[in-house]
């Protein structure tokens, strides 16, 4: 005997759910974007972390830099030695450094995705 169209019943199919975690478990990315303190906790390590990278940086930068008119002052004839000094002794450091820090940075946000992820 056929069955009544309305008492059909309706298969809806999808991906597989992943198991539920105990109601006292919270991950941390649900913990910073709730603002909680140990979210903030954890941003808080994030930026202290970058901070300590552009410190470090900004102090090699200024020891770069900071003697430069010492060496200048000393010899204030020598055109060629200021034009070296600034092309060759001062440019491929400063690349360096830049590129130290963007790859310092980078760490810094991957540790804290892989710290963030549920993984």
């Amino acid at each position: 005997m056929p069955q009544d169209p309305a008492e059909r019943r309706v298969v809806v199919t999808g991906p597989p759910r992943r198991a539920r975690r105990a109601p006292g478990h919270y991950r941390a990315r649900t913990e910073i974007d709730e603002q909680t303190t140990l979210g903030h906790t954890y941003v808080r390590s994030l930026m202290r972390s970058q901070l300590r990278a552009g410190l470090a940086a900004f102090a090699v930068l200024v020891l770069l830099v900071g003697p430069l008119p010492l060496v200048f002052a000393a010899a204030p004839e020598a055109r060629r030695l200021t034009w070296t000094v600034l092309g060759f002794g001062l440019y491929a450091p400063l690349v360096l450094l830049a590129r130290w820090y963007v790859r310092r940075a980078e760490r810094n946000e991957r540790d804290f995705v892989r710290l963030v992820e549920d993984r």
